[in-house]
Formats: structure tokens, C-alpha cells, sequence
């Protein structure tokens, strides 16, 4: 059997659809080569919505007729590429709140210098990863459409998440945007036995 897609990225805004139809993708590519199921959770308990948020997710992945491995891992995500290896299909969810983490994770001014190192510490770190499994899928806010704010600590993050986003989306052999639970191509196609 030929081998599916090695990256996809999918991104949408705040309750687009996004994760369900990233969950669901995720299944349908390890069903259909057998892979095992793996989940990367970026998400941390910082407030009463995203403890709710959370929990859901977790109940949700654990009453699902199919088995998920969840890795709870919200900084340094190249640190975990050894976990996997080539029969896994992994969904990490959301590369804008790993991003979001490695910046407030320190007290460091937000120079250039910095923000290189954290750009560059997210795109390495996941294509560690993606080098040793099966298939990844990323999923990740889309804030650039959101109105920008007089304010240089959001542009300056608007900013480093679109340069994330382009330099997945290079790396990626597929690409949606999901709009009210509808996945758009953007980059590829979409696979057989649409979701």
C-alpha cells in the first residue's frame, strides 16, 4: 500500500471545526495503515475554560471506540521525538498554544534574537518528530484574520505565528483551513472517502 501524506496542517479559528476534523483525519489514516494512534497535547490548565476545554478532550479521546497514546508536552516539543517511530500517526493540537508557551515559559524580552529561537526551536522540534512517524497532523489557530490590535505584543506574535505557519505549510504535503466545520484545501488534496 502507498504510504499517505508524512505532514498535515490544519488550521481554522476559535471553534471552526478543526480539531473534530483533525481527530477524525487522524483516525482514518492509522485505520487505514494501521498505525498507532498518538495525541500531543499542548494545552495547559491555566484557567477554568481551558480546564473544561481539557477535560473534554481528554473524555472525549478516552470513550472513542478507537485508542489514543496522549502525551501531555506544552514546551520543547523535540524533547518526546524518540517516543515514536515509523507505525505511528500522530495529531498535535494546537501549534498556536505551543508557541503561546514557549514564550510566556520565560521571563526573556521578546527581542528578534529571541523570537528567532523559539521560532526555530517549534519548526525543529516538530520536524524531529515528523521525520520519525508515519504521518504528523498539526493544528493551529488562525489569528491572522482575527482584527489586529494597536498593540506591538500581538503583531509581534501575529507576526512569529505567520512565519510558523508559512514554514509548516513549505513543509507540508497537505494543508486545509477549516471554515464552520468545513475543511478547505489549501495545499494538496483531499483524501479519498472525504470526512
Amino acid at each position: 500500500m502507498e504510504a499517505g501524506p508524512s505532514l498535515i496542517f490544519i488550521s481554522g479559528g476559535v471553534r471552526s471545526g478543526k480539531s473534530s476534523f483533525a481527530e477524525k483525519l487522524t483516525i482514518k489514516i492509522a485505520s487505514e495503515e494501521g498505525g498507532r494512534l498518538h495525541y500531543i497535547a499542548t494545552g495547559v490548565p491555566f484557567d477554568k475554560e481551558m480546564k473544561e476545554r481539557i477535560k473534554k478532550h481528554q473524555h472525549d479521546r478516552k470513550t472513542a471506540k478507537y485508542q489514543w497514546i496522549t502525551i501531555e508536552q506544552s514546551t520543547n516539543i523535540g524533547t518526546i521525538a524518540d517516543r515514536f517511530n515509523n507505525r505511528d500517526v500522530l495529531l498535535l493540537d494546537c501549534v498556536t498554544t505551543l508557541l503561546n508557551n514557549e514564550l510566556f515559559s520565560s521571563e526573556h524580552r521578546w527581542d528578534p534574537p529571541f523570537l528567532e529561537s523559539i521560532r526555530e526551536k517549534i519548526i525543529t522540534g516538530i520536524m524531529l518528530i515528523k521525520k520519525r512517524v508515519r504521518t504528523m497532523i498539526l493544528v493551529s489557530n488562525e489569528v491572522l484574520h482575527e482584527p489586529m490590535l494597536e498593540n506591538e505584543l500581538v503583531f509581534t506574535y501575529t507576526r512569529l505565528l505567520g512565519q510558523i505557519h508559512q514554514q509548516l505549510v513549505k513543509e507540508a504535503d497537505q494543508a486545509f483551513l477549516v471554515e464552520a466545520g468545513v475543511p478547505l484545501v489549501m495545499k494538496g488534496a483531499l483524501l479519498q472517502g472525504t470526512l
